[in-house]
């Protein structure tokens, strides 16, 4: 993907985050994920029925780099399986890591592939994912996939 474009698409995520907000909703598994080192914080709700990502939303105080990544990773995880969830936690992890991975899997998320060069940026874009793995964990641990 096209440098500008990338940037376009992170921009506009930032600037108008999709899932943004949350809300008062018991049915929801929340977290909470951090960055020590900046003022990134994330928080995550997450709806998941019939073992699939029905809803999810997001809020807290991050950079441009995390916002939009809780944004574009929402937008693409929402409508999954929690098996497929997986398989794009994974695939994002190993774009960000630079080892092999599949963009299909990834759709917009792969405005990030380039974060490897940036390692101090890496944590930003990363964190919302993070997140997004101690809610399946919940998941598993509990078995609950209603």
């Amino acid at each position: 993907m096209e440098a500008n474009l990338r940037r376009e698409i992170i921009l506009q995520h930032y600037e108008h985050p999709k899932n943004k907000g949350l809300i008062l909703d018991d049915a929801y598994i929340k977290v909470n994920t951090n960055n020590e080192s900046c003022i990134d914080e994330i928080d995550l709700m997450v709806k998941i029925e019939g073992g699939k990502v029905i809803d999810a939303r997001f809020d807290g105080e991050a950079c441009a780099i995390c916002t939009s990544s809780a944004s574009i990773m929402l937008d693409t995880l929402v409508g999954r399986s929690v098996e497929e969830v997986e398989v794009a936690l994974e695939q994002f992890t190993n774009m960000i890591n630079e080892k092999e991975y599949d963009e299909n899997i990834l759709e917009e998320a792969i405005v990030y592939e380039d974060v490897a060069k940036q390692p101090s940026r890496k944590k930003c874009a990363l964190l919302p994912w993070w997140g997004m793995e101690k809610v399946i964990q919940e998941v598993k641990k509990n078995g609950d996939s209603t």
